[in-house]
Parts: structure tokens; sequence; C-alpha cells
């Protein structure tokens, strides 16, 4: 199991990360990334943290 984070002071809407996540827990909301699916389907791949231009994303194993 896996807990994604996103620090949303660096998050400028681009919604990379929402169409990148093959576990589709990413969506977008007031122009933010956030995480709207359920966050225990996070697969930790780490696709959010490469495709995110301004390093928003930190995965860790629980």
């Amino acid at each position: 199991m896996y807990m994604v984070s996103i620090n949303q002071d660096n998050c400028v809407g681009c919604a990379a990360c929402v169409d990148a996540c093959p576990a589709k827990i990413l969506g977008m909301e007031n122009d933010k990334c956030e995480i709207t699916g359920d966050a225990a389907e996070c697969l930790g791949c780490e696709t959010c943290i490469g495709i995110c231009p301004n390093e928003c994303f930190s995965i860790m194993e629980l």
C-alpha cells in the first residue's frame, strides 16, 4: 500500500498527472490536482512524480 501526497502550493493545474495516473485516483478541484478517487488504489508507480513539472508529488510505501 502507498500514500501519495500533493503539494498544492506548487500545483499549477496543468492536469498532466490526472491524465497519466494509471489508477485514475487523481482529479482536478478548484484548478488544482486532488486525490478524488480511492487513495488506497495508488499503485506506487510514481508516474505522477515523473510527469509533474513542479515536483508536487511524493509517494511513501506504508
